[in-house]
């Protein structure tokens, strides 16, 4: 009897929904209190491609979490979403891309200042959030889409509290999107020998990329929208996405501007790599080749166990054969001749994105050793020479010389702490895109660094982003959220903004910001007091060069 009931009710709830009037064209009310949240199907109701949706109103802006843009089946390129009726309840975040456990929480630091959302995980998740000013109105807005960090791996467009979009939207009048995509071996596990049927599936998760950027220019303008001026941005692994789709010829045309916050990733995986990786978890699962189409329904973390382990046994191959290391081997685009062409940015900038401004930058410290070994905190010179001494040998003198000269106010855990991992590569990739002549780069360093917790999160990998969203106060376990933070926050946010209107991030509150020039240098340098700098660190990075990192 309880089964009838409950059909019952299904089938009453299906029949109103699918009976309930479009009212797009409502008119639109928002609340005057600050802090009231409006969420009702009489108002912010917009028609997508594929049904109407209905988000909330809260502080002046309109809010829209988990509308599809995609679906697909394991390791195939994605497809339309399909079509529902009456209005979609759009107002929680959707699900997230399943993942390995992250250690982070491990960190009662990292778990404080960090603060995640890791919401919960499906493989159904091709998903957009939206923050925008107003919806239905006919406006054409700079269009903003985040692409999340967690390299190729992990991560999701609502991690950090410093991915909200409000702020952004409301003080720059923008429309905010972030997404959800395939990562790990769901989105990256390049099946391609064994036939045409896994020909992209080394990057499907990139092809979702581009699936969303699609639903963007097809769906963004009924959110108040110009689908003609949409800007990609992203950090760490998300700013190798937007490396990776200046070069993707099927993203060709889908955005206008690009930002790579501490992710200029330049290569992909090698085809005989990526490959060698995609066969070898069919053979640690116990499959043979005939029996590939069944890994369509082994066990999540069965499929993510495999897959690492066939990627150590790869990379051991791959250092044999003299490999570079680099930083993400495994779970990474791939040059599969189809997707990906090329390298995105090796030898040269990519082409079809030579009329496309730029906007590079990194963080001082980026992955900050002190941050995470207290006794790196306080160490002294001569400690700190001699843990150099294991890279530099007999030229260490020499690096800490130079070190003097760029940074004659060091202290000695900035030996260790300052970053050669992520700006060499900046640095080769604003020199590659201003090489060709065509848009403009600009290149940044934020060298801010936060209060939280006595000062030992520094300028860490992640800290420029609560500025970027004008989030200081929504995350301030991370910034503190104190008013230097605050009045940066202004500062920067206001010139990304800037960048995705006119393609020229110049605002108020900073000095000029010149172009980037290889001969000049130029680097905007974000700290209480901004300045531009000239070839500021150019001895170091010459010096580096003869002393690599893990490269990208």
């Amino acid at each position: 009897m309880r089964k009838h009931y409950l059909s019952i009710f299904a089938a009453a709830a299906l029949l109103l929904s699918t009976s309930l009037p479009a009212v797009a064209s409502a008119k639109q009310n928002t609340p005057e209190t600050p802090g009231e949240i409006i969420a009702s199907n009489s108002q912010g109701v917009v028609q997508t491609q594929s049904g109407q949706v209905a988000g909330y109103i809260e502080n002046g802006v309109y809010i829209y979490k988990g509308i599809p843009y995609a679906k697909a089946q394991r390791f195939m390129p994605p497809t339309a979403p399909d079509s529902w009726e009456g209005i979609r309840s759009s107002r929680a975040y959707g699900p997230t891309c399943p993942q390995a456990k992250r250690t982070g929480w491990y960190s009662d630091e990292s778990a404080f200042s960090f603060n995640w959302d890791d919401g919960f995980p499906d493989e159904d998740c091709l998903r957009v959030n939206i923050w925008t000013p107003g919806v239905n109105d006919g406006k054409k807005r700079p269009v903003m889409v985040w692409l999340h960090g967690g390299g190729y791996a992990a991560g999701s467009g609502q991690e950090l509290p410093s991915y909200d979009g409000t702020n952004l939207a409301k003080e720059g009048d923008v429309v905010v999107v972030t997404l959800n995509h395939r990562l790990n071996v769901l989105g990256f596990l390049d099946l391609s020998a064994f036939g045409e049927k896994y020909a992209r599936s080394g990057n499907a998760g990139l092809l979702d990329l581009v699936a969303a950027l699609q639903w963007v220019n097809k769906n963004i303008e009924a959110f108040g929208g110009d689908p003609s001026n949409v800007t990609i941005f992203g950090q760490s692994g998300g700013g190798g996405k937007v490396t990776n789709l200046l070069a993707t010829p099927a993203a060709k045309g889908l955005f206008h501007k690009a930002i790579v916050q501490s992710g200029s990733l330049l290569h992909d995986m090698e085809a005989k790599y990526s490959r060698r990786i995609g066969q070898l978890t069919v053979e640690e699962l116990g499959l043979t080749a005939a029996e590939v189409d069944k890994l369509a329904t082994v066990p999540y973390e069965q499929l993510l166990a495999a897959g690492e382990r066939a990627i150590a046994r790869v990379k051991k191959e791959a250092e044999a054969d003299g490999q570079p290391s680099m930083l993400l081997f495994g779970w990474a685009p791939t040059v599969d001749g189809q997707v990906m062409p090329a390298h995105p940015f090796d030898p040269q900038a990519p082409a079809q994105s030579k009329d496309i401004p730029v906007m590079i930058g990194t963080t001082l410290h980026e992955f900050t050793a002190s941050t995470y070994v207290p006794a790196l905190r306080t160490i002294g010179q001569e400690q700190a020479v001699t843990m150099l001494r294991q890279k530099y040998g007999d030229r260490t003198d020499e690096f800490v010389q130079t070190f003097a000269k760029v940074y004659p106010d060091y202290q000695p855990k900035d030996l260790i702490d300052v970053d050669f991992q992520f700006r060499p590569n900046a640095v080769k990739q604003a020199t590659m895109k201003a090489a060709q002549g065509g848009a403009p780069v600009y290149m940044y360093l934020f060298a801010w660094e936060s209060p939280v917790m006595d000062g030992i999160l520094r300028s860490t990998h992640c800290m420029e982003i609560p500025f970027v969203f004008d989030n200081a106060l929504r995350h301030a376990s991370m910034t503190g959220g104190g008013q230097d933070a605050q009045t940066l926050a202004k500062k920067m946010s206001r010139a990304w903004i800037n960048f995705a209107r006119t393609g020229n991030p110049n605002a108020e509150g900073l000095p000029q910001w010149p172009e980037y020039k290889p001969e000049e240098g130029a680097t905007m340098v974000f700290d209480n007091t901004c300045e531009v700098k000239y070839n500021h660190d150019k001895p170091l990075l010459e010096f580096m060069e003869e002393f690599p990192g893990q490269g990208f």
